[in-house]
């Protein structure tokens, strides 16, 4: 039985109350929403001002509701109820079948149709300082309040809410989030539970741990390194964390495919396609028992209706001991032979399968003799125009398709948000049209540097493509990325991420991919960096002005929100946006001081011969080398950034992996430092010879072409 939380917050009246709040004189149109994701419907709305004080919580004791109710209490800082008159505003949470729901719905001509049932919600006025948020089902209620926690405005005595008519429901009913765990990033709890309550307000329902060999599996202990990978109970706690949160987690454990790290050592290495590989071969007799019982050991601790057996990009397979068969069969064959029979393995466990869609796709005449109750994960992460051939050969045979964008994270110092926009956009739009079901955007770490912080952009844009209707428009989600996910007012966090954007499209425009993790640890001395330099000479000024722009509009919406006494939401994103526009400054800057160095010293040597150009020869050669010269800014690239990733790493990961990353920055300074040792040494040669060696035995490539 619902009991009402009581009679006193019950009898507050619908019209005329006497609460101090005061409505803004402000003309608020549904255009100021700048929601995420979007609302499908919003028919008019004006502003209550709160003079400052709490926007009461008002709710039924529903276990369910309740918390609810009290995940919208901390947000807006609201205490659990207040004696009537004493809140400047109130939001009240109910239920569509209860008499005050009829009667609010009634009131203001709205209804619920059979698409807005499971997780829609109505959000309306309530009285001249109130609004409502009424559904038939908690997750209803649950989205509705995580738009309520969009709608307070300003700060202080300036802060009031927003109250629109609202109806919104979502268009595809599974929105998830694959997140690699198995190329280093791991995530530790605390982070873990902060993804979680971000993604659930953002209107996501599906979260799905990547794992190769980083869950701790009893079956392969081997596999699992010590302190890289997630325990039975971790899992437990996040699934029932999740679970108060509307999110189910789907696990998936590669079965196929992406085992080198299984593979590689000598108790499973018979079971591989090749030799310490990566793929599991089919034939052996080994493989489906060794599959069965990862599965069974993820259900111990998953209890949801799904799990996601990976099997994608078997490059390996039919180069090894399936090589016969392969020939007489065809590749497409084989490997759908082995997903059915994964598939029957795995039905004790009674869970609906996901795979990987990129192979299947290419036998589209052998994708009908998979099991129906299959469901079909294309995946696809360039932004293209259209994505039709993807999707159709799975509905077409009648199996459930999920798209899977991504946020094209993968090795990059920071997302190339522009790729990722194309992409997730125009791939959730043809999925919403073919009939697919849900979305799975995903996050890889193929170089293992991955900050996770850094991918909110994506993440949010995603989540905002599959509830919203399609087609998705970029710049409105830009319009409303600041204000929605970093309660940012000013349009500085916007304009920061179209630098990012732009700066990736600067390096695009010099022939280069984007602002890849590789530009960042090239040595531009080295043949291959002197190539680099060549195609990204012509950007580094522009390159650097873009990433230069990003710190100075995060350091401004910082500085307004301390000067208006108010706390930027999700600061650690902000700190990850930073970082990744220091280290695509340190690139610019280093290619720059690289050729600055190169000149200088040709310079240097066209004058030496002359004893009058000697003290300008020193000035030139000091400019190069020691204190705050040329080479010492590289090396600063490395030694002042190095603390600023590791704080980041460890804020969102465990451990595990770091030093493989730290390496690369300690290997990186000490060239620099090595180099700058050297330079004094070739300075104190100047000193007793007045004589200067040639480029190259001076560690210095040729002065670049003009």
């Amino acid at each position: 039985m619902r009991i009402r939380l009581s009679l006193v917050l019950l009898s507050i009246p619908l019209i005329g109350t006497s609460l101090a709040a005061q409505a803004s004189n402000q003309t608020m149109t549904c255009a100021d929403l700048h929601v995420i994701p979007a609302v499908r419907e919003c028919n008019s709305m004006k502003a209550v001002r709160t003079g400052g004080r709490q926007i009461g919580v008002l709710a039924p004791r529903d276990k369910e509701d309740e918390f609810t109710a009290d995940d919208l209490r901390s947000a807006l800082k609201s205490e659990a109820a207040h004696p009537r008159g004493t809140e400047d505003a109130f939001v009240r949470l109910e239920r569509a079948d209860e008499p005050l729901g009829k009667e609010l719905l009634k009131h203001n001509h709205l209804a619920f149709d059979p698409a807005i049932h499971d997780e829609g919600y109505v959000i309306v006025p309530d009285g001249e300082h109130g609004l409502s948020v009424i559904a038939e089902t908690a997750t209803g209620l649950f989205y509705g309040a995580q738009t309520v926690k969009q709608l307070v405005r300003g700060s202080g005595k300036d802060t009031e809410l927003l109250v629109p008519t609202i109806r919104d429901w979502p268009a595809l009913p599974h929105r998830g989030l694959s997140d690699d765990w198995s190329r280093g990033p791991l995530p530790n709890m605390d982070f873990l539970k902060r993804e979680i309550r971000t993604l659930a307000a953002f209107k996501y329902n599906i979260f799905s741990p990547y794992f190769e060999n980083t869950f701790a599996y009893t079956s392969t202990p081997v596999a699992a390194f010590p302190g890289g990978a997630m325990t039975p109970d971790e899992a437990r706690e996040l699934v029932a964390y999740a679970a108060q949160y509307h999110i189910i987690v789907i696990p998936e454990q590669e079965s196929f495919g992406h085992l080198h790290n299984v593979l590689k050592y000598e108790l499973y290495s018979p079971l591989g396609e090749t030799t310490h590989g990566a793929v599991l071969a089919p034939g052996d007799p080994g493989t489906l028992p060794l599959i069965a019982s990862w599965f069974h050991e993820l259900a111990q601790v998953f209890p949801g209706p799904y799990a996601h057996i990976g099997a994608d990009e078997t490059s390996d397979l039919g180069l090894g001991r399936t090589r016969a068969e392969v020939q007489q069969q065809g590749l497409g064959k084989v490997y759908l032979d082995f997903l059915s029979r994964i598939h029957d393995t795995l039905a004790p466990e009674h869970k609906r399968l996901l795979f990987w869609g990129d192979i299947a796709v290419s036998s589209p005449d052998l994708v009908p003799t998979l099991p129906k109750d299959m469901i079909a994960v294309p995946w696809e992460y360039d932004a293209k125009p259209d994505f039709t051939g993807q999707i159709v050969p799975f509905t077409k045979a009648g199996l459930e398709t999920w798209v899977a964008p991504g946020v094209n994270n993968w090795s990059r110092m920071y997302p190339n948000n522009n790729e990722a926009m194309g992409n997730i956009g125009n791939f959730v739009r043809d999925g919403q049209r073919l009939g697919a079901k849900g979305m799975l955007n995903t996050v890889w770490n193929d170089d293992g540097e991955g900050i996770f912080d850094m991918n909110w952009f994506g993440v949010l844009f995603g989540g905002a493509a599959a509830w919203q209707p399609a087609p998705i428009s970029d710049d409105a989600f830009i319009a409303s990325y600041g204000l929605a996910f970093h309660d940012d007012p000013t349009g500085k966090i916007d304009d920061a991420q179209k630098e990012m954007i732009a700066a990736q499209l600067a390096l695009k425009g010099a022939g280069l991919e984007d602002a890849e993790d590789s530009l960042y640890w090239v040595d531009p001395f080295s043949p291959h960096g002197q190539q680099v330099a060549t195609k990204i000479r012509p950007a580094l000024s522009e390159l650097r002005l873009h990433a230069e722009r990003v710190i100075t509009l995060v350091d401004q919406a910082r500085a307004a929100a301390a000067a208006d006494h108010r706390e930027m939401a999700n600061p650690e994103a902000l700190d990850a946006l930073e970082l990744g526009a220091r280290r695509i400054d340190a690139v610019g800057l280093k290619f720059q001081a690289a050729d600055e160095a190169v000149s200088l010293y040709a310079r240097a040597q066209s004058l030496a011969g002359d004893q009058k150009n000697w003290n300008e020869v020193e000035d030139l050669l000091g400019t190069i080398g020691p204190n705050n010269g040329k080479l010492h800014d590289i090396r600063d690239g490395y030694t002042l950034i190095e603390p600023l990733y590791r704080q980041a790493w460890l804020r969102d990961n465990r451990p595990y992996w770091l030093p493989n990353n730290m390496e690369q920055f300690g290997r990186a300074a000490q060239l620099w430092i090595g180099r700058g040792y050297a330079w004094d040494r070739l300075i104190e040669r100047w000193w007793s010879t007045h004589t200067l060696p040639p480029a190259a035995e001076a560690g210095l490539p040729a002065p670049p072409a003009k």
